[in-house]
């Protein structure tokens, strides 16, 4: 069987969709803690909001920031490790994303040539109290979010043409789109899969043969869930299901949202693993 390793996204999945809480997934954490198998947060949030989420779970293992940008591994964790740190005291990182900088730029270009300067807006351009009344977190959580290095997430309150012109024109830049809540900006070679690959190397290569879960529920996960072994889509709120498109055999729905879900949900997969 060898090692397994769980990847996840936050929101909906690990943690409820409105109060951001994991208190549903107390047996599945508990499962994964005395079978000693690595829970990696592979999150469209920066790496300062999944810091502060790695201390609430007790996580000392690595994680994927900003749908993809970053990979952060603790220092010493893989000994078999040959990165080079990029300037953190904490991690080796691996980065794979488009700098912040860049992404701004871009986004600010397109509006203008679209004539869209008060239609698209993204987290560059709010102060915390205004992303912090769009996404339900409290002020201190919210300047967290504010701390992109790789992703810059984005409103288009528009109809469905003009939202495809900018999208449209995201790729014209040879960067790239997806969806969460928010639409996200970001380079064109980077996406949860990225990591996925990247820790999965690292894992061999330490532990041998390796068996991977990923979970999430929205379009900025779907290279991950095919990536992975097995695949977990969660349900969203509302009890419905991410379009995901074709090719994707080793997928299966969760039933339900939120952490309890997840956690029936890990625990299912893993027995399925173990059989």
């Amino acid at each position: 069987m060898g090692k397994i390793v769980v990847f996840t996204d936050l929101d909906g999945t690990l943690l409820d969709a409105e109060s951001y809480a994991f208190k549903g997934a107390e047996k599945a954490l508990a499962l994964l803690r005395e079978s000693e198998s690595p829970l990696v947060i592979a999150s469209s949030k920066t790496r300062a909001e999944i810091e502060e989420l790695r201390e609430r779970l007790n996580n000392a293992h690595p994680f994927i920031s900003e749908n993809g940008g970053g990979v952060f591994t603790p220092k010493g964790y893989f000994s078999s490790s040959e990165v080079k740190s990029t300037g953190s005291a904490n991690y080796e990182e691996m980065n794979f994303g488009v700098s912040y900088a860049e992404l701004r730029q871009a986004l600010i270009e397109i509006r203008r040539e679209l004539s869209l300067e008060e239609t698209v807006r993204g987290f560059g351009d709010m102060d915390v109290r205004e992303v912090a009344r769009l996404t339900g977190l409290s002020p201190e959580a919210a300047r967290r979010a504010k701390a992109r290095e790789f992703d810059e997430p984005f409103l288009c309150n528009a109809d469905e043409s003009t939202v495809k012109g900018v999208l449209n024109a995201i790729e014209a830049r040879g960067l790239a789109w997806t969806r969460g809540r928010f639409f996200h900006i970001l380079g064109a070679d980077c996406d949860k899969a990225d990591g996925v690959r990247y820790l999965r190397d690292k894992y061999e290569a330490t532990f041998g043969s390796v068996t991977t879960i990923a979970l999430g529920d929205a379009l900025n996960d779907t290279a991950m869930l095919k990536e992975a072994d097995i695949g977990i889509l969660m349900a969203r709120p509302d009890g419905s299901y991410e379009d995901i498109g074709g090719g994707a055999g080793n997928i299966i729905k969760a039933k339900g949202s939120g952490s309890l879900a997840w956690s029936e949900a890990v625990i299912k997969a893993i027995g399925k693993v173990k059989d």
